[in-house]
């Protein structure tokens, strides 16, 4: 399975219609949980998120409305004794924050959380999931968003293994090693296979417009975007380095992304049908005014 669970919406500060940030990605046997704000761990009651689904812990950066629900989950961690390790990614210059967060409070700790705080941007971890990317973001303190890249593969065709008689365990055999002997005959992988495109997700918050922005939302089946304001706050924008709604669907238009989630609202904004109509303007693809508990798919695969 794979789906963006989104836990909170809003910018800055909690309302009646929105929790401060947070988003859980599920991915195959992985789970991201990205920028949790205050209320973020009842936010994951209500959505039906367990603290053992998560694996990985991504910050962007160290603003409240990014951070403050970090002791909490890692509390959470430790109290539903969670036994797999979690994977804890940060701006490595905000390591005095993330450590008081952390022991916020006394609490025995029993689960593993293995800190990788992010100095450069770059490659930061390969894994099952594939590969997971980091990018300097524009705000006021420093931000990095992130991308998760899963590399290009081939997908088996039924049909043709059986025309060519490779069954059962030779399947995997023929996958691992690329060629196979069959009643006296070489079969390769690209005879019974197809490519198959690998998917792309990136998770871009608090920035002005920068280079950072479009390379981590290039090819994207799924970008989640902050869009804090409408075009006519575009100067109140660049001057507290966010983005409007516009902006996000430029990006996204630019890059080629699949399905849109526009996030990180001002409080100021009642209406969310007015950020639609603005990115819609920009970009033709899928777009989702992201609400908090929504679930959003990845797209299929192309």
């Amino acid at each position: 399975m794979r789906e963006l669970v989104v836990l909170g919406t809003g910018s800055q500060v909690a309302s009646r219609e929105r929790s401060q940030n947070g988003y859980f990605l599920r991915w195959d046997s992985d789970g991201f949980l990205f920028d949790p704000g205050e209320g973020t761990q009842r936010q994951m009651l209500y959505a039906g998120v367990s603290a053992g689904a998560i694996t990985r812990l991504c910050v962007t950066h160290f603003h409240g409305d990014h951070c403050l629900g970090v002791p909490g989950v890692i509390q959470r961690l430790s109290l539903d004794d969670v036994r797999h390790p979690v994977h804890a990614h940060y701006p490595a210059s905000g390591q005095e924050y993330f450590t008081r967060l952390r022991y916020a409070a006394s609490f025995f700790e029993r689960a593993e959380v293995r800190e990788e705080p992010v100095e450069e941007e770059g490659l930061l971890s390969v894994g099952p999931f594939g590969q997971l990317w980091a990018r300097r973001l524009e705000h006021p303190v420093e931000s990095f968003g992130y991308q998760l890249v899963e590399p290009d593969g081939r997908r088996m065709l039924p049909d043709r293994l059986a025309q060519y008689g490779v069954v059962g365990p030779a399947v995997s055999r023929l996958q691992q090693a690329g060629s196979l002997e069959v009643d006296g005959r070489t079969v390769t992988v690209e005879q019974v296979s197809e490519p198959r495109p690998g998917q792309r997700f990136a998770f871009v918050m608090d920035t002005r417009l920068c280079e950072g922005v479009f390379r981590l939302a290039d090819g994207a089946d799924l970008l989640v975007i902050e869009s804090t304001y409408l075009s006519s706050e575009q100067e109140l924008a660049r001057r507290f380095g966010h983005l409007t709604a516009r902006q996000a669907a430029r990006v996204a238009r630019e890059c080629g992304v699949r399905k849109l989630v526009l996030t990180h609202f001002s409080q100021r904004y009642t209406e969310p049908e007015r950020f639609h109509e603005e990115a819609a303007a920009e970009f033709d693809g899928e777009i989702v005014v992201a609400a908090d508990l929504t679930r959003v798919s990845v797209p299929a695969r192309r």
